[in-house]
């Protein structure tokens, strides 16, 4: 099967919104949660403009292990205690970073890496893993790109889980 994928919105809640869409009608019927997030790991990065990586932490029980993803080779096993994805992970809430170099613990996956969004993933009462966002630009992400991550993410956490 295959999908032709294409965006048309120019404002960020709109282009969210497309993705979303999008996102829903990928992983409608599969039951593969891994395959389904190397597909939307694969249409965030080509629908979002100015990042340099876009995937999945999977959630193991313990840590965070690398999951499919779109961008250069990544860290493949994070603790709940250090970096942005682990806070998120940890705390089960958004985080939206500015300035990566200022966020205590950070952990340097890609040094070109200036900005992160990473949104957790809980489905059913368990944490899945996160989505994390990652962009060359200090203060990439904006409250349409943090609420639109966040909305795509609850329209198919289901479809992520193993």
């Amino acid at each position: 099967m295959s999908h032709a994928l294409s965006f048309t919105a120019t404002d960020p809640a709109a282009l969210w919104a497309e993705a979303a869409d999008a996102a829903a009608a990928l992983v409608d019927g599969e039951p593969d949660g891994i395959a389904n997030m190397a597909n939307v790991a694969a249409l965030i990065w080509q629908a979002i403009p100015d990042l340099n990586w876009a995937g999945f932490y999977r959630f193991d029980g313990t840590e965070l292990v690398l999951g499919p993803f779109q961008g250069k080779a990544a860290c493949i096993r994070i603790a709940l205690d250090k970096g942005v994805c682990g806070a998120a992970a940890r705390l089960r809430e958004t985080q939206r970073v500015a300035d990566v170099f200022a966020f205590p613990g950070h952990i340097a996956c890609d040094a070109d890496s200036r900005s992160e969004l990473v949104v957790p993933i809980v489905a059913d009462g368990r944490l899945i893993g996160v989505l994390d966002l990652d962009s060359p630009h200090p203060s990439r992400f904006t409250d349409e790109d943090q609420a639109g991550a966040e909305a795509l993410i609850a329209r198919i956490a289901a479809a992520l889980m193993p």
